[in-house]
């Protein structure tokens, strides 16, 4: 795993447009019907990173206005509650995503917006204006690298137990980390809920 130092890793530097996929009208990232865009590229290198291959800044295919257009069509359908950013990094592919996430912003103003990023809330304080920008179009943020040692597969939308599910525009509001009011991790253990299984 990687740990950058405040603005070392940059998206103008690093991002090459890449998406590795896009998956619309799913339940899995985050809450409600969603649409979800895979960004590529992650310098974190989590051990234990079920997604190895957005690693790669160039994995995938080129973003195109083709897609953002079936995109917006896809986040127009009434039932869609909203856009999910996953990855490879959503901050570290900032002019890819937030061109997206700011007309969805303007023409779609009552989806919501989640991602997920391996910064921390703490990190991202210190980071580039861009990503800062994104932060500030973005509802509910996941962030924190994925944890191996930490791994709980009972976890709300996360993976280990140092990820924490923010409400993104409270936080900003109050100048302190605010957790999302729906938080429901199950209460026991993965062991605690395979024993429980056998009796």
């Amino acid at each position: 795993m990687n740990n950058p130092k405040p603005q070392e890793w940059r998206s103008q530097d690093l991002s090459m447009g890449y998406i590795a996929d896009y998956k619309p009208l799913n339940f899995v990232d985050g809450e409600g019907v969603r649409n979800s865009l895979y960004v590529s590229g992650c310098p974190f290198h989590c051990e234990g990173c079920y997604n190895e291959a957005t690693w790669n800044f160039r994995f995938g295919r080129p973003y195109t206005t083709e897609l953002e257009t079936k995109i917006m069509a896809d986040m127009a359908l009434s039932y869609v509650q909203g856009l999910t950013l996953l990855g490879g990094e959503p901050f570290l592919n900032t002019g890819v995503v937030l061109p997206l996430v700011k007309r969805i912003r303007a023409e779609l103003p009552e989806k919501d917006i989640w991602s997920w990023t391996g910064y921390t809330w703490e990190e991202l304080m210190l980071e580039t204006p861009d990503k800062l920008e994104l932060l500030r179009n973005i509802d509910i943020l996941v962030d924190g690298r994925f944890d191996l040692s930490k791994k709980n597969l009972l976890l709300q939308f996360r993976g280990s137990a140092n990820q924490r599910i923010i409400d993104v525009q409270k936080s900003l509001k109050t100048g302190e980390v605010i957790i999302w009011d729906k938080l429901n991790d199950g209460k026991n253990t993965v062991e605690q809920f395979h024993k429980e299984k056998l009796i």
